[in-house]
């Protein structure tokens, strides 16, 4: 047990020494509120290209940022893990110092082999950059027809610690403890982010999601931070449910909710529940944002090894993921044109890709999303 309370303690120490939030959020809450501005200004990006099929929809977002002319130049970097003079796994240097460099990344899927020593890359990173916030907006597709209608949520999900802390340790054989950790700076600032995300984004409702009647300890404390934040933003209404209240409402009638704000392990499953609601992964977005200004847009869909290489891969999650990271950058002209394009090609049943029930392969999806957004200039 001493391991384990020193590993919090450490973790503790390290999450006491961040930024401030405003300064936190400067560029990602500005432009998800939707102020124009226009940069011709080239910018370099760190491109994860990622594993399975993530290289064709990478290039696929490229293709297209190209047709839309955006002043963006792309570093492509390798995240395989290397192995350290400490025998650990980890992620290259070079990766590390371009997304230090550069500030902004996006990231294909990643894979992380089982038994090979190392972490989840996705983990790895954000414990790496201190990705402390991920932002999933799910929001229905016109003309796309799901079970449900006029779905408009975004999950905002504590992305440090909780289950995923990664402080596990053996006490007696066949008897495995793993530490859920929640500590009152990490909570407190995902409830801010939570909160200054609507109010910038002129969102009504942010929902604390949590199971403080069973865990009254840990989500005690993360329910606590988030109503002294809510006393703070008074114009924005505050619910606090549990997480199987929230789940079973949501496949009722999931208009009823705006902004969810929760922990680590139940944002992981409530953010996919959400996807599933407007077509499932591989349509919806994703960001994380750091606490030293480091933000990583990504698809959060798998590899789909068993499609790799056969031109049968859906860039949307990915291209929908570049056009947060565009308005991030304040490129909101550009980001606007290419996320017209891209929704109306999804809309039109000639051009999707098999996954959304079409016959269309990658090359052609992407081509007419080119041919669109020059269309639109």
């Amino acid at each position: 047990m001493a391991c384990a309370v020193q590993d919090a303690q450490l973790m503790y120490s390290a999450i006491m020494a961040t930024r401030a939030l405003r300064k936190m959020m400067t560029g990602f809450g500005q432009v998800l509120a939707g102020r124009k501005s226009y940069s011709s200004e080239a910018r370099v990006i760190t491109l994860i290209p990622g594993d399975g099929i993530g290289p064709e929809i990478s290039a696929a977002v490229q293709q297209i940022f190209k047709a839309a002319e955006v002043p963006i130049e792309w570093e492509s970097v390798d995240v395989t893990p290397v192995k350290g003079p400490d025998g650990k796994f980890g992620i290259p240097s070079k990766a590390v110092e371009s997304m230090n460099k550069n500030c902004v990344g996006l990231k294909g899927p990643l894979a992380t082999p089982i038994g090979k020593g190392h972490m989840s890359l996705n983990l790895a990173l954000r414990k790496e950059f201190d990705l402390y916030a991920n932002v999933r907006p799910c929001k229905s597709i016109e003309g796309y027809k799901t079970p449900y209608e006029d779905v408009d949520i975004v999950t905002i999900r504590e992305n440090t610690e909780g289950e995923y802390s990664g402080i596990e340790h053996t006490i007696v054989e066949g008897v495995v403890q793993s530490i859920k950790l929640i500590t009152e700076p990490a909570s407190r600032r995902v409830a801010e982010f939570a909160f200054e995300y609507a109010r910038l984004n002129n969102r009504n409702t942010v929902t604390a999601v949590h199971k403080a009647n069973i865990m009254r300890m840990s989500d005690g404390l993360f329910l606590r931070c988030c109503r002294e934040v809510a006393e703070k933003y008074r114009g924005i209404k505050f619910n606090e449910m549990y997480l199987d209240t929230v789940c079973l409402q949501m496949v009722q009638d999931p208009t009823e909710y705006d902004v969810l704000v929760m922990p680590n392990l139940y944002g992981d499953i409530l953010s996919d529940l959400c996807a599933g609601l407007v077509g499932g992964l591989g349509v919806t977005p994703s960001g994380n944002i750091g606490a030293g200004g480091v933000a990583i847009f990504e698809s959060v869909h798998g590899t789909a090894p068993d499609i790799a290489g056969q031109d049968k891969a859906n860039p949307t999650a990915l291209l929908l993921s570049a056009v947060m990271m565009l308005r991030h950058m304040q490129f909101n002209d550009y980001a606007d044109r290419i996320e017209k394009a891209a929704m109306d090609v999804v809309k039109d049943p000639d051009y999707r890709t098999a996954d959304l029930g079409g016959k269309c392969t990658c090359t052609q999806f992407t081509n007419e999303i080119c041919r669109r957004v020059q269309l639109n200039d």
